[in-house]
């Protein structure tokens, strides 16, 4: 609420009337207003000119060079035709491609005739071992009939006999003699079928 304000005069104070203080207060407030738009105005003149002398610049300037994208190489499908070629998928069995191809043909030229491993028989102390990791100790005969000691990684002795089985790949002995034990083994032919090898285990002299 604004106070009165009083004339001094004639050695005696006399307050304004409402209509002097209105308009006291009207002028004061367009003052005010006045005063607000020239700075205003001082503060928007000439404000952007150096915004418009900026971009003038770089419009002006030198703007570069910009790479192209690489071109992309088109590669032509290729299909892979192992079947219609003849010629083995490494992907998928040979018995897949043709079950009528003949698979019992050995890797050694010969002809397989059924051999495969019997998964029925009972395994054997010495078919835990690799067939290298065993040692021939010597032979003694019993019964009229040759028998070998072998000796096992972990220092303890067999004692084999022909059709007794010795290593991990089905190794069935089929000849005993004072130099070495005759074994045959059932191993992969490479074409998903199995074939025989025959090895020997010989005497140790050390």
């Amino acid at each position: 609420m604004l106070k009165r304000r009083f004339n001094i005069g004639e050695n005696r104070i006399q307050p304004l009337s409402d209509g002097a203080e209105r308009g006291l207060i009207q002028t004061c407030y367009i003052g005010l207003c006045l005063s607000a738009v020239v700075m205003l105005s001082a503060c928007s003149s000439g404000g952007t000119s150096d915004l418009e002398g900026f971009v003038a610049k770089v419009k002006a300037g030198n703007p570069g060079r910009v790479e192209p994208l690489p071109e992309l190489k088109l590669f032509e499908k290729y299909a892979y035709s192992a079947y219609l070629d003849e010629i083995k998928d490494p992907f998928i069995t040979w018995e897949t491609i043709n079950p009528k191809v003949d698979r019992l043909k050995s890797a050694s030229g010969g002809v397989n005739d059924g051999v495969f491993p019997d998964g029925e028989r009972a395994r054997e102390a010495l078919e835990s071992y690799p067939l290298e990791t065993l040692t021939m100790m010597g032979t003694l005969e019993y019964s009229n009939e040759n028998w070998g000691l072998i000796k096992a990684p972990d220092g303890i002795i067999y004692r084999v006999k022909s059709g007794n089985y010795m290593g991990q790949n089905h190794g069935k002995i089929s000849k005993i003699n004072s130099e070495d034990i005759a074994l045959t083994e059932i191993v992969s032919d490479g074409l998903g079928g199995w074939e025989n090898r025959p090895v020997e285990l010989s005497l140790n002299e050390d």
